[in-house]
């Protein structure tokens, strides 16, 4: 069983698949699908090695052409081989509005 396993064994809200992109907040980088997301956080595939415990301020497009910006964390990290990129990373969300919390509920909703 990978960290992943376990991760998805303790989730406290379910994960789906959703027309949501992401990247850093204030960079001009590219949008990049999501694998998932969920109202606890988001897996995403990443060629940065990040640090388990990083925090990070990501920006994510909604498919009602608004964003939000919110702070993760990042609470896991697994290499892949002979993939697109090379880390799986899970994210865990730290800083949402209300709001935003609010709006990303609806879209899960919706998607599920």
């Amino acid at each position: 069983m990978t960290e992943y396993d376990l991760n998805q064994n303790r989730r406290q809200y379910p994960r789906i698949n959703s027309p949501i992109y992401c990247r850093p907040a204030r960079f001009t980088s590219p949008r990049s699908p999501l694998v998932n997301i969920g109202l606890g956080g988001i897996r995403v595939y990443s060629d940065k090695k990040h640090k388990v415990g990083e925090r990070l301020e990501i920006e994510l497009f909604l498919p009602d052409n608004t964003s939000m910006t919110c702070n993760v964390k990042v609470v896991w990290l697994n290499p892949q081989e002979g993939s697109t990129a090379r880390y799986d990373v899970g994210l865990q969300f730290l800083g949402v509005e209300r709001h935003d919390l609010q709006r990303l509920a609806g879209i899960l909703k919706q998607n599920a």
